[in-house]
């Protein structure tokens, strides 16, 4: 076994440069450098943040580890989906109705805000409209009907619908799914193509991109004029407001995020391509699919048609033996005649939660933020958050606040035992999955 980082060269990587280009030689930030932003981490919510502060007429920089796109945002399954992590009845109870139902519509902005991003910049991300969640057993059914009631009655979300078995074969061919729910404003695409679209797209404003530099500590940032001193590896930003965007990443920068957030491994594989007919015949309408076990497995094609399939998790942050034989054969389960299918590219990333799988946004000093926690639901909602924090440093704070007000607690058990302690309530949930 091996731990998650550094990653295997994942079907991402292997594909970005076709339509794109080769990415820029990006510098590591040496010496001492000037911004009136700095953004550390250069995955979307990075890449969203320096974009909005750019438009604003900001001057940014954005320190980066590694390479724009190298943790969850070039990793993930690619599924562009309304809501969070969290129930709303959940957000409710914390909030209130009216703030819940506020962080509800935000999600719904954020998938039209990627696609305008999309369309402004020219982003080649190969999207696709749609997506399905699917239910297994008649428990799940019910679940399914209530939630499609629930969002069209509650949240004025006509964009979904229940499908009965019989309408699931227009999506899927499988005869494992009893029911779904079909969003047609929801759907995927190639997040690292995403993510180093947005990325040029801020350079094209002119934000400044430092890679291969490791953000280490921070200083000031606690009045209106205390400039930030952000130390790196090899050099100092300063700057006038910093946005901490590392999330599972960001390292010793930010110590008391870091007990908030953990860390989980989450996994996918690519077949080899499928004949056009053969992908047809097996998702006939292109959408992207997740069932809703809490440990799930999602898939979908990609434009060169193999199957992406994503599933199990990892709460120790270590590997699984065999990786690649464990996905396949959770795929022969949805898909039998992908049996002797090959698997062409195996990978996994850390994914970043909060104990209620809520996000976290909010600052650390009155000109340092952060956005982390996004737990699954990072794809769309990370653009949002970028432009909530750009508008927060431009002044207009409301909105980033709403988010701000979710209360959150550390992982129990400290930096050795959490990670135990989630995998022993993690059982739980498996076992529900299960029965």
């Amino acid at each position: 076994m091996r731990l998650l980082d550094p990653p295997a060269r994942s079907y991402y990587t292997a594909s970005a440069g076709s339509t794109s280009g080769a990415p820029p030689d990006r510098s590591c930030l040496e010496g001492e450098q000037r911004a009136d932003v700095g953004v550390v981490g250069g995955g979307l919510s990075g890449c969203s943040a320096a974009l909005h502060l750019a438009e604003r007429g900001y001057r940014v920089a954005v320190i980066e580890a590694n390479t724009v796109g190298y943790g969850a945002s070039g990793r993930s399954g690619g599924q562009t989906i309304f809501g969070l992590a969290v129930g709303q009845h959940e957000l409710t109870a914390q909030l209130g109705p009216k703030d819940a139902r506020r962080i509800f519509d935000f999600s719904i902005e954020a998938l039209d805000l990627t696609q305008a991003l999309i369309q402004r910049y020219g982003i080649a991300c190969d999207y696709h409209p749609n997506h399905l969640h699917v239910a297994l057993k008649p428990r799940q059914v019910r679940e399914l009907a209530g939630w499609v009631h629930e969002l069209q009655d509650d949240y004025d979300y006509r964009s979904v619908s229940f499908l009965g078995r019989s309408d699931l074969s227009v999506h899927i061919k499988s005869e494992r799914y009893l029911a779904g729910l079909l969003d047609t404003r929801s759907g995927h695409l190639h997040p690292l193509k995403y993510t180093q679209g947005l990325a040029r797209a801020a350079e094209s404003r002119g934000v400044r991109i430092f890679e291969h530099s490791r953000a280490l500590q921070f200083r000031g940032g606690n009045a209106a004029g205390d400039e930030i001193r952000l130390k790196t590896d090899a050099g100092i930003l300063r700057c006038k407001y910093l946005v901490l965007c590392g999330n599972a990443y960001l390292g010793p920068v930010a110590p008391r995020l870091a007990r908030r957030i953990l860390g989980i491994g989450t996994y996918v594989i690519a077949t080899e391509p499928l004949a056009p007919e053969r992908a047809a015949a097996l998702m006939p309408s292109n959408a992207a699919i997740a069932d809703i076990n809490w440990i799930l497995d999602y898939f979908r094609l990609s434009a060169d048609q193999r199957l992406l399939f994503g599933g199990r998790v990892s709460y120790s942050a270590i590997e699984p033996p065999r990786l690649a034989d464990s996905l396949h054969r959770r795929m022969v389960n949805v898909f039998p005649s992908l049996r002797d299918t090959r698997v062409d590219f195996a990978w996994g990333g850390l994914l970043d939660i909060t104990m209620s799988r809520a996000p976290d946004f909010g600052r650390l000093a009155p000109n340092a933020y952060y956005l982390q926690g996004f737990s699954g639901h990072g794809m769309t909602l990370t653009a949002m958050a970028g432009k909530l924090v750009a508008e927060a440093i431009c002044g207009t704070a409301e909105r980033f606040d709403v988010f701000s007000r979710i209360p959150h607690r550390n992982f129990p058990g400290g930096a050795l035992l959490r990670r135990p302690a989630l995998m022993l309530a993690m059982l739980y949930y498996r076992l529900k999955d299960l029965l």
